[in-house]
C-alpha cells in the first residue's frame, strides 16, 4: 500500500509568511495553480481512499488533486495543522530574530518550545496524528492500494518524522513547500518513506517564484 501525503497549495498568508495554524485560510491562486500542476503529476495514480484536513486550504487541495475521479473526500480533525492559538496571524519567525519572536524556539529550539495561549505543543499533534495512522490507515494495509491524504506543512511532518524515528531537533530537516508529495509504502505492517517533499512544478518558474525576505523554513 502506498500513501500520498501532500501539503496544501500556496495561500495568501504563505505568501506573506504569517502563521496560519488553524485558522481557516483559503488558497489563492497560485496556490489552485500548484495544485493543478500537482494534480496532473499524479493524474495516473488510482487513490482508493482520499483523506484531507478540514480547513479549506487542505480541502480544496484534495478537490483540485481528484479531478475526475469518484471518491468521497474523508475529512478527519485530527490531520489539522497544530494550532497556534493567540500566534496564529503572526509572523513566521526567523533565525536572525533571535528570541525576539515569541514562537522562535517552534523552529530553532523545538525541544524548549512553548505554544502561545490556546496553542499545541509537539506533543499533542504528534499524538493526534499518530492515533489517525495507527487506527484509520495501518489497518488498511491489503485493501487498497493508494491513499491520498492532504494536510499541512507541520502536521505533515510528524507523520513523516514518526516513521523515520527522528529526534525532535531534525524535525525540520524535512522540505515540505507547498503541494510537496511524500510517498510512504506500508509492508507487512511496517511503514518506510519511498519519497520525501517532491514537487511537480519548479521554484525557478517565475509563476511560482516565492517572495524574498522569506523565513528560511515555511511551517
Amino acid at each position: 500500500m502506498k500513501i500520498y501525503l501532500v501539503r496544501h497549495g500556496e495561500t495568501g498568508w504563505n505568501r506573506i509568511h504569517k502563521l496560519q495554524g488553524q485558522s481557516d485560510i483559503e488558497l489563492n491562486d497560485v496556490g489552485r495553480e500548484l495544485a493543478e500542476v500537482t494534480a496532473e503529476g499524479l493524474k495516473d495514480i488510482d487513490f482508493g481512499l482520499i483523506y484531507s484536513s478540514p480547513l479549506n486550504r487542505a480541502y480544496e487541495t484534495a478537490l483540485i488533486l481528484r479531478r475526475d475521479r469518484q471518491q468521497e473526500i474523508l475529512t478527519d480533525k485530527r490531520l489539522l495543522e497544530i494550532n497556534f492559538g493567540e500566534g496564529e496571524g503572526g509572523p513566521i519567525p526567523r533565525r536572525d530574530e533571535v528570541t525576539s519572536n515569541p514562537i522562535y524556539n517552534f523552529e530553532f529550539d523545538m525541544d524548549n518550545y512553548i505554544p502561545p495561549k490556546g496553542g499545541e505543543t509537539f506533543e499533542e499533534i504528534f499524538e493526534r496524528t499518530a492515533e489517525f495512522w495507527d487506527e484509520e490507515i495501518m489497518p488498511l494495509e491489503g485493501k487498497y492500494e493508494n491513499i491520498l491524504i492532504v494536510g499541512h506543512g507541520c502536521m505533515n511532518r510528524t507523520i513523516l518524522n514518526r516513521i523515520l524515528n527522528r529526534p525532535l531537533d531534525e524535525f525540520w530537516k524535512i522540505k515540505l513547500d507547498n503541494c510537496a508529495v511524500s510517498v510512504i509504502e506500508v509492508k507487512d505492517g511496517r511503514a518506510s518513506i519511498e519519497d520525501e517533499g517532491r514537487l511537480y512544478y519548479s521554484r525557478t518558474d517565475e509563476r511560482f517564484k516565492p517572495l524574498p525576505g522569506g523565513p528560511e523554513i515555511y511551517g
